[in-house]
């Protein structure tokens, strides 16, 4: 017998079309795998092994199973997004218990396509911190489980990571797609604003949170990009030779990159140059007062987010995110910093086709109850390892997590790359020049 675990979404899903496998299998053996692994890893908040199974016996009979670019593919789904007749936590004690009446738009639409949704993955509280711990789990770098996953999408890129699942979908406010896939070696695209239906919390936390893609591959990121953005994102037959910035330099100061990370960088530049690829160290011109403008965006996002929910069920370092950001939503909803910020970097992407930099500065923190810690101390953790990806949520630009290298402990390391607004196509371009050229593993040896 054919085993589908640790096949990619693509393999899956065209088996699946052919015949060669069914979608009942293809779940069975996956929830099969997430029985015996995810004790350790902590990916799922909801299993819903025979809600799975039922809804794939229904896409094995569609009509159209022969066209389905998902057919049978097994899913999992961040637990801020509706899957309906399952309620959605958001991490939270504070948060109802009550099933939502239907899918999201992005959750339809990889239904649509004939994924099957398998559970719904941990988060941290209100999707707030780059560690993924609380009242529901804790998840775990499969990677290095004494290391978290990352967040806000975790659970997400856990379950790729240990192969309980193919593909996943997660959503970035200020790095939370791109924290997770660089801790634990997954191809991720945060896309640029409204390529793909948002919707989440109230208000995207002012338009910055998008959802994406979670993949063990660049060919299976661009396939699940394409469900979701309802639009497909052609390979072009003849890339263009591009202008590509090396930048090693932390957006915020006194922040600096480690040294794997900062390898990770050079590599991936010496790699497109052998690409044929114009390839120079450039920094962009981040502003002095990019730290004040994230943090303000950063708690004013949570303060909307928590209003109406019950205070005393709430961590403490989300209740103070929280307090701390109500002072801010005003500003921060005219969206006068994040216009300037565009304008300020605009020129820099205009000489510039990709910026090329870290994922992340630094290894991910221990995998720990940060969620009993204080603010103070988390706010710390999260920007001394993660202060390189909320720009781009600021500017609304897409920008990606590739992985590239590896830690003293064997664990992967990543590189980002960013592009200006549209350039989807081209990022994922340049991410499987990456992926030709240097391969990685692409689930870790858990078993």
């Amino acid at each position: 017998m054919t085993n589908w675990v640790g096949r990619t979404a693509a393999e899956i899903a065209a088996a699946v079309r052919e015949k060669r496998a069914t979608p009942r299998e293809v779940v069975a053996e996956h929830l099969a795998r997430i029985e015996k692994l995810d004790g350790r890893v902590g990916a799922f908040r909801v299993v819903r092994a025979e809600a799975a199974l039922a809804e794939a016996d229904e896409v094995g009979s569609r009509g159209d199973l022969g066209e389905l670019p998902l057919a049978g593919v097994p899913v999992a789904v961040k637990d801020n997004l509706a899957v309906r007749a399952e309620s959605n936590r958001v991490g939270s004690a504070a948060t109802p218990d009550t099933p939502a009446d239907a899918d999201h738009e992005v959750v339809a639409r990889l239904r649509a396509a004939g994924a099957v949704v398998v559970g719904l993955t941990n988060v941290p509280e209100l999707c707030v911190f780059g560690t993924t711990e609380g009242v529901h789990g804790t998840s775990r770098n499969p990677w290095d489980t004494s290391r978290t996953a990352g967040g806000s999408s975790g659970g997400s890129a856990a379950a790729v990571a240990a192969g309980l699942v193919p593909v996943a979908l997660g959503n970035d406010g200020m790095g939370s797609l791109r924290i997770p896939a660089a801790n634990c070696g997954l191809v991720t695209l945060k896309p640029g604003s409204g390529v793909v239906p948002a919707g989440i919390s109230d208000g995207d936390w002012f338009g910055m949170s998008e959802n994406g893609p979670l993949a063990t591959t660049v060919e299976d990121a661009r396939l699940l990009l394409s469900v979701i953005a309802g639009t497909e994102f052609v390979r072009r037959d003849a890339p263009a030779t591009l202008d590509v910035a090396v930048s090693l330099r932390s957006p915020l100061a006194g922040v600096t990159i480690s040294a794997p990370y900062a390898q990770a960088v050079r590599e991936a530049a010496g790699l497109l140059i052998k690409a044929g690829h114009q390839v120079r160290r450039a920094d962009p011109p981040y502003p002095l007062s990019l730290g004040v403008t994230s943090l303000a965006t950063w708690t004013a996002g949570t303060s909307v987010d928590a209003q109406g929910l019950d205070p005393r069920l709430l961590a403490r370092r989300t209740r103070v995110h929280a307090a701390i950001g109500r002072r801010f939503v005003k500003t921060v909803r005219k969206g006068k910093a994040r216009q300037e910020l565009r304008e300020r970097l605009e020129p820099f992407f205009a000489e510039h086709d990709v910026l090329l930099l870290p994922a992340l500065a630094r290894r991910s923190p221990k995998a720990e109850a940060w969620h009993e810690r204080g603010w103070l101390r988390n706010v710390l953790a999260n920007t001394n390892y993660s202060p390189l990806t909320p720009p781009w949520n600021l500017t609304g630009w897409p920008a990606m997590s590739v992985p590239l290298g590896t830690l003293p402990s064997g664990a992967p390391t990543a590189v980002q790359l960013v592009g200006r607004p549209g350039s989807e196509t081209v990022l994922l371009e340049v991410a499987e020049e990456l992926e030709r050229r240097r391969p990685w593993r692409r689930t870790a040896p858990l078993d």
